[in-house]
């Protein structure tokens, strides 16, 4: 019991420091493009670090294949985080995030069209409940462009989302630490022709804000995330991961006095509620041992191991 209550104020602990990383975002002043590729940065400083700290580089179990899963699903994750970090500046913190939370419902559907799985009707029934909390919280009218984006942005980021995590769930044997680093080490290459160096030069306090959303929001949350996985059963992780979205919304509110109205405040539990249901009905890898993988389960492997981003 010691043990998993050690893992709930871990999973906990880092749930709150993903429900932050709007703010980070939006304070440091770069473009998405240029905010993830510092994060990929210094997040592969971080993850690099610990790694080596505790010898998992040692007998790491990267094959060929391996190897070449965990660089897919990093090109995933890392335009799953544009695209977020896109609808933050488009609508806000707040709607961007809940409607982000209907990643789940986006992996059922790659399984049913990959590996045909069977959809069940009560999986069915969770999926049309989240559509009609979507379209609720969504609150945006066909004249409203800058909100429909923000909202094509945030869905995109769930799409993103689902296939890393679709494809993260193929490696096994391997420390989710290190398909991570991989996962970032493989967004440098990738966004580097998008980064304006002339630009990010005068960002001023804005690097301390990139800073913190690589060696906290990467490294640090990866690592409590992990620790706590492996002390946890997959229905604590499955409710505890909703502390992201309520802290999220929170913290905009009370920093950027953002909220959402009462319509859209309706679709909420809608979406939180299904979700919740399909992540308990499918037992994703996000309750797996932590040295076995990093699959969901935030993002979300690395964000894709739960719903961080």
């Amino acid at each position: 019991m010691r043990n998993e209550t050690r893992g709930t104020v871990e999973l906990t602990l880092a749930m709150v420091l993903s429900g932050t990383l709007g703010v980070f975002v939006v304070e440091s002043g770069a473009s998405p493009f240029e905010v993830v590729f510092f994060r990929c940065l210094f997040g592969a400083v971080a993850l690099g670090a610990y790694s080596l700290a505790r010898g998992f580089f040692t007998g790491h179990g990267f094959t060929a294949r391996k190897l070449g899963l965990a660089a897919l699903g990093g090109v995933f994750i890392v335009f799953n985080w544009v695209f977020l970090f896109e609808a933050y500046e488009a609508t806000s913190i707040s709607l961007a995030t809940v409607v982000y939370h209907t990643q789940p419902f986006f992996l059922v559907l790659l399984g049913a069209v990959f590996l045909r799985e069977r959809i069940s009707a009560g999986k069915l029934g969770w999926l049309a409940l989240a559509f009609a909390g979507l379209v609720l919280v969504s609150g945006v009218g066909p004249g409203d462009t800058a909100s429909l984006a923000g909202l094509g942005f945030a869905l995109a980021a769930a799409v993103l989302y689902a296939l890393a995590t679709f494809v993260t769930k193929r490696i096994t044997g391997v420390r989710p630490h290190l398909i991570a680093l991989v996962q970032v080490l493989a967004g440098l290459p990738l966004l580097l022709p998008f980064v304006g160096f002339g630009g990010v030069s005068g960002l001023g306090t804005g690097w301390f804000w990139l800073l913190g959303l690589g060696l906290i929001h990467t490294g640090l949350m990866y690592v409590l995330m992990y620790a706590a996985y492996a002390k946890l059963p997959t229905a604590k992780i499955a409710v505890l991961a909703f502390t992201y979205p309520a802290v999220a919304m929170g913290v905009d509110w009370a920093v950027y006095g953002h909220h959402i109205g009462l319509v859209q405040a309706l679709g909420v539990p809608l979406i939180v509620l299904a979700s919740l249901k399909v992540t308990l009905a499918a037992r994703t890898p996000a309750a797996a041992p932590a040295p076995r993988t990093a699959a969901r389960g935030p993002e979300a492997a690395s964000p894709a191991a739960t719903r961080a981003a």
